[in-house]
């Protein structure tokens, strides 16, 4: 199972990728390999020199008896030191910004591919549209006259 993040690619130009393994709760474990959760609105912090991923929301496990929990908590990512701050410093350098692109299971674990991306304006959005848009329109166009 793998959750995307569809928001990331499209308003972020991404330019490094890494992955990194997660912290979770048991029912949180079961929840993601069920393929419930959500990382359309989370981002990834440097805190004390350590990665959390903040605002994803993975819901309660539908089976769990827990009653106090917060789907939206922060939670620590697993990275060595020596990436923690060679990340910091480029966050630092320009405007980057840390972000989870995608949430997958391998041999049982949980990891996160985070991305270090730029943010996309406004106009560079429409032009890429624009231009899937008549990509597209021409391999339509193509296939119409292949016999």
């Amino acid at each position: 199972m793998k959750i995307i993040n569809k928001k990331a690619s499209f308003n972020y130009e991404i330019l490094e990728k890494f992955e990194a393994g997660i912290i979770l709760t048991g029912q949180e474990v079961k929840s993601v390999k069920s393929g419930r959760a959500n990382l359309g609105d989370s981002y990834v912090k440097v805190i004390n020199n350590e990665l959390y991923l903040v605002n994803t929301d993975i819901p309660k496990y539908k089976f769990s008896t827990e009653t106090n929990y917060d789907s939206k908590r922060s939670r620590k990512l697993l990275v060595k030191r020596e990436e923690i701050t060679k990340l910091d410093s480029k966050l630092k350098q320009g405007k980057l910004t840390l972000l989870p692109l995608s949430l997958y299971v391998t041999r049982g674990r949980i990891k996160v591919e985070v991305g270090v991306g730029r943010g996309r304006k406004d106009y560079e959005k429409k032009n890429r549209d624009k231009e899937r848009t008549l990509d597209r329109e021409l391999l339509f166009e193509s296939r119409k006259y292949v016999v």
